[in-house]
């Protein structure tokens, strides 16, 4: 599970290779929208005339199919796992390569 924070790899697509920060998650489209990554440009129009009109840019969210977490330990591009802590009982995040909790 993807959460925002987290460090990922775009690993399909046309950004294919860049890294970034999750900025937002939204499991109900199954999409992550990270900063640096598939940025869209949007014209806005000017609302009176003493204020010009403006372009915006923003990261469109891509499907997160397409990105793999970075884990913070072993800094390798990773699937994610899950086990229970020994001290309370609560699932965990760890990293499939070095076994370290993300």
């Amino acid at each position: 599970m993807i959460k925002r924070g987290d460090t990922i790899k775009v690993i399909a697509g046309k950004d294919k290779g860049k890294t970034g920060k999750v900025l937002q998650v939204l499991p109900r489209f199954e999409r992550v929208s990270v900063e640096g990554v598939n940025v869209l440009s949007k014209h806005l129009r000017s609302q009176d005339r003493a204020k010009p009109g403006q372009k915006i840019e923003f990261p469109s969210p891509i499907h997160w199919s397409n990105v793999m977490i970075i884990c913070p330990q072993c800094s390798k591009q990773t699937s994610i796992g899950s086990k229970l802590a020994q001290g309370n009982g609560k699932k965990q995040r760890i990293c499939l390569k070095c076994k370290a909790e993300i």
